[in-house]
This record gives C-alpha cells, structure tokens and sequence, in this order.
C-alpha cells in the first residue's frame, strides 16, 4: 500500500489458507468465503501508538494503523465515528453498570457510516464504476451519503415495505433506488438482474465493511481507558459489527494495549427472523436461513448472513449468549426509555435494552458487571422521531 502508515498487509480467506494483495479490489476468496484484512502487528509499539491518538481528531480515522486505506489523505470523511458512552442510570437493573454506545449520531444517523466509509473510500480508490447494496433501511441510507460525497453513482434495493423516509432519503442523495417483494434476500435478488460492473458491499461479501465497523470496538476501548467491559449487547442481522470488535479486541491484545478476559458478546434478534440465535441455542456451527421472517425492527430482518459462523465462532469464544425478543415488546420499551432516560432509541436498541432485563432474569448478566448497549440508529430514519 502507498500509505505508510497502515499497517495492512494484505487478505486472508476466514475459512482457508488462500490469501490475496490488500489492494486488489476483493469479493469473496476462492472458497466463496468472507476475506478479512491481516495486519502486520509484530514489533509495533503498542504503547507509542495509544499515546498518538491524543493528537488526532476524534473520528473513526484517528485508527488509521488498522484500517487498509492507500490514500488516507485524499479520504472521503464526513465525521464519522467518534460516538458517545452514555451512562444509563434509571433503565439499569440493580447492581449493573450499564453504558450505552449512541451511534445515531453518524452523520447518516446510524452506525452503518462506519463500515460503509470504508467500502466506499476502497471501491473508489479501486476504480470502481459505481456501488449497490441490498438493504432494509440504515445502510441504504449510509451507503448513498458516502456515494454522493465521493462522486460515484448509487444503486440499493430495498424490500417494498421499507419505510418511505429511507427511499426519498436515497433519491435525494442522487441514488437509484429498486424495490422487491420480500425480504433483503429477495431485494439482493433485483441487483442480480444488473449487469453494469457496480461492486456491490453488502455485507461480507468485500473486506473492508467489517474493517469499517472494527473501529466500534477500538474506540470503545479507548473511551473505557483500555479496560473492556464485561458485556456487550449488540442488535445483529448480518453480524459485521461483531466480527469487527471481535478482531478489533485481538489486534489490541496483540499490541499491548489489553489485557484479560475478552467482552462475551450477546446477540439480539427478533423472535420472527432470529437464525443466529436459534443456531446458538443448538450449538450450532452455521446458521439456517430463516423461513418467512416477519418483524418490523427492519434492521434485524435478515433471515441469512453470509458471515454467520463468524458471528457463532465470536459467541462461542467469549462465552457469550443470544436473546430474541418477541415483537410486542418494542414499543412499550420505547416509552419507557424516553421516559426513564431522556432520549430517543431506535428499535434495535429498545430489543437491546430488553435483551439486558431477560439476561438479568436469568442470572447471565450479574451484579458487578459493566455492560455496554449499542444504540445502532437514530428512529427518524425510520420516521418514528
């Protein structure tokens, strides 16, 4: 790579030994597999570099060592990362420490800006035509914002019951927006029928989304004082933010940076379209695709992931757990929260929030612990502000 502050070195297959050039413009391996980016982190300074980051603007880009850009300088940045904790006092069960990562403050308003500046700063750079994605509502948004400001033409499919603010967001930024019956899946199903070289970054089928979505946990690190938490409670459809702090906590380890025991992740579905937890609860090392998925958090409406025995894999290393949330559970959550907390939440962050009680409940979450919730997208992006 020409930049020589990265520390990237090239991709290597998730499944297999297959590796490939960091900067050749990457799909799936060999093996019709996820790559994930490899970094050479012998020798570094673990220490010197936690000391730079006081010098750098508090973006995702002040990671610039882990992240595979050639031209950081000629980066597109609209400010993304660099999200609050927010202590979280009279929602909490007795005896927790429940923090709250608010990622609705990206500037598309959800957490979705830091994988998809990623993708979309490597398809650029890599010469790509253009760029689509098939998507229920924040990444559709996300993706046609960082199009629009880095030039390149826009194309996402949206399944036909997608709010209507994500659609009229996407055309105003300059996109092409299609619709399709169904689920994500059938959505994807329409970009399949073009034929013009757009890259498509849906998720884990390119590297860099996950490396995007890796800075989730970097930064929640940091803003801990290196010291990470016991717990973190996450909304999961395709699993790439998991996947990301997963390697994220490993390169810090192998940098000195942390020590101890790793967060046990817990995977939040909805009880109408949850393969990952269902594959956990049987002990599975794949996820099923899930038949006639049905639930209106359109964020957790994916009934496959191409990454799922990655997600599976961070769970079962962590000693983590996986929680569906009934439906009727959403709303009353909601006015709680506001309530309680004097903010707005998503709805996958209100099933997080749920999920905390029935961990509780069951004694997996204990008193003493810190736990960290992600509050993933701002409501108004699906017109409940």
């Amino acid at each position: 790579m020409t930049n020589l502050s990265s520390w990237a070195r090239g991709l290597q297959c998730s499944v297999g030994d297959d590796t490939a050039p960091v900067d050749q413009l990457a799909t799936l391996s060999p093996r019709d597999a996820p790559w994930l980016v490899d970094y050479d982190l012998a020798g570094r300074d673990g220490a010197a570099w936690q000391t730079s980051l006081g010098h750098r603007p508090w973006t995702l880009w002040r990671y610039r060592e882990l992240l595979p850009m050639a031209d950081f300088d000629n980066r597109v940045d609209l400010g993304e990362g660099g999200t609050p904790i927010v202590t979280l006092r009279r929602s909490a069960p007795d005896g927790i420490r429940l923090l709250l990562k608010e990622e609705a403050g990206n500037p598309s308003g959800s957490f979705k800006d830091r994988g998809l500046s990623l993708a979309v700063n490597r398809a650029r750079e890599l010469g790509v035509p253009g760029v689509q994605l098939a998507s229920a509502g924040n990444a559709a948004l996300s993706l046609c914002a960082y199009a629009a400001a880095s030039g390149l033409p826009a194309r996402v499919a949206l399944p036909e019951d997608t709010p209507a603010v994500v659609a009229s967001r996407c055309q105003a930024y300059g996109a092409e927006v299609l619709f399709s019956p169904g689920t994500l899946v059938d959505a994807a199903g329409r970009l399949a029928e073009r034929d013009d070289g757009y890259f498509t970054v849906s998720t884990f089928r390119e590297p860099y989304r996950v490396e995007g979505k890796k800075t989730m946990g970097l930064e929640l690190a940091e803003q801990l004082d290196w010291q990470l938490p016991d717990w973190i409670v996450y909304p999961t459809g395709g699993g790439t933010g998991i996947v990301g702090m997963h390697r994220a906590f490993d390169q810090l380890e192998r940098l000195g940076c942390v020590t101890g025991k790793r967060p046990r992740f817990c995977v939040v579905q909805m009880a109408g379209c949850a393969p990952m937890v269902r594959a956990f609860e049987q002990d599975e090392p794949h996820a099923k695709p899930w038949e006639g998925a049905r639930t209106e958090v359109w964020g957790l409406r994916v009934p496959k992931s191409l990454g799922d025995r990655l997600v599976l894999e961070a769970l079962y290393a962590t000693g983590g757990s996986a929680v569906a949330i009934d439906e009727a559970r959403i709303a009353p959550t909601l006015a709680r929260l506001s309530a309680q907390e004097g903010r707005l939440f998503g709805p996958e962050g209100a099933a997080c929030m749920a999920a905390v009680d029935d961990l509780v409940a069951r004694g997996t979450i204990r008193a003493g612990e810190t736990v960290v919730v992600f509050q993933t997208g701002h409501p108004a992006n699906y017109g409940l502000d």
